[in-house]
């Protein structure tokens, strides 16, 4: 039984809506994308290894949302997530060997070995945080914006979350905070249905969150997560209004994951989800989706494609090479990062 549909319109109405965009823009959308779909490949098939001494929650089937927004920000803009980080951080450049090195909990992790999958911080680029907490990162974010404004930084914050998140109080209690101070925020709902192995309809029954955003006076939107193209427009937007002093947005992007809540492969086996529900939104990867829209435009091709796609595996080689023969903490490193008076 397929539970949750897919809602969207896909790539065929974009063929018209290309005139005007750049093509090299395009084309480096498609690249982030394949190179979080085959980093994150390659991290679940070593994760049995186990070289990686982290919990691992992975994004593959929703590489759109990460990508899309990411590259509506500027490098100053700062992001937050929530566990499910891979995407963001690298979708805002964060640094490829840090983070497989914080996941082999080697000292050279962009965490120093503390945080693991989930907690990849990379100040450089703007990627300022994440929390293993459903919501964690939210009031956080929120607190970051109302910094900006104070400052009167031109600097824009996007918090990415699950649906889950919005059952919780500190959520409502960050978007009212927000709109009552104008905050350059933009919340980001990624909402792939299920929170671990509960389906969004055992806990939010007949909850339309867009409109449950809008009740707290501001602008709430609905997207197609699968589609890179219309997360980023409507991402764009967002933080342009954000960073002209218009305040807050609320993003809802419906996107699937294609894997297990956490760890590697797929859990529909358990039940909580159809086998043909998860088929089903593999057929609308977002990565090949976008592939075959370049491609009918004549802006990429199968050679330019393989091309890529060695670049990013020599890549992923080369710094999973670098987290293994990196060195481990030691008793010294303990004392690191720790504040007292």
């Amino acid at each position: 039984m397929i539970r949750y549909p897919y809602s969207g319109t896909g790539f065929g109405a974009w063929k018209d809506r290309l005139a005007g965009r750049d093509p090299a823009f395009l084309v480096e959308l498609f690249r982030r994308m394949l190179r979080i779909r085959l980093i994150e490949e390659e991290i679940e098939r070593r994760y049995r290894q186990d070289h990686m001494k982290t919990p691992i929650h992975l994004v593959i089937g929703q590489e759109a949302t990460s990508v899309g927004c990411c590259a509506a920000m500027r490098v100053t803009d700062l992001a937050y997530t929530s566990h499910r980080t891979h995407g963001v951080y690298l979708a805002k450049g964060g640094d490829l060997k840090a983070m497989l090195s914080e996941m082999h909990c080697r000292i050279d992790g962009c965490a120093g070995s503390r945080g693991g999958s989930m907690h990849l911080i990379d100040f450089s680029v703007g990627m300022a945080g994440s929390s293993a907490l459903v919501a964690g990162s939210v009031p956080i974010a929120t607190g970051a914006a109302l910094a900006a404004k104070m400052q009167g930084a031109d600097r824009v914050v996007a918090v990415f979350f699950g649906e889950a998140a919005t059952e919780q109080g500190v959520v409502s209690e960050s978007l009212n905070f927000a709109t009552l101070k104008r905050l350059p925020i933009v919340f980001f709902c990624e909402n792939n249905f299920y929170s671990v192995q509960s389906p969004l309809a055992v806990r939010q029954a007949d909850r339309d969150l867009t409109r449950w955003a809008e009740a707290h006076a501001l602008p709430a939107v609905r997207v197609d997560g699968m589609n890179v193209l219309e997360v980023y427009d409507a991402s764009k937007r967002a933080i342009e209004s954000a960073r002209d002093g218009d305040g807050p947005s609320f993003i809802e992007a419906r996107v699937y994951r294609y894997r297990a809540h956490g760890g590697n492969g797929d859990d529909s086996a358990t039940g909580y989800r159809d086998v043909a529900e998860r088929e089903a939104w593999e057929k609308l990867c977002p990565v090949q989706g976008l592939y075959g829209l370049l491609k009918g435009a004549g802006m990429l091709d199968d050679a330019r494609r393989k091309a890529m796609h060695d670049a990013i595996v020599r890549e992923t080689m080369e710094a999973f090479e670098h987290a293994l023969a990196a060195p481990h903490p030691v008793e010294g490193d303990l004392y690191m990062h720790v504040y007292a008076d």
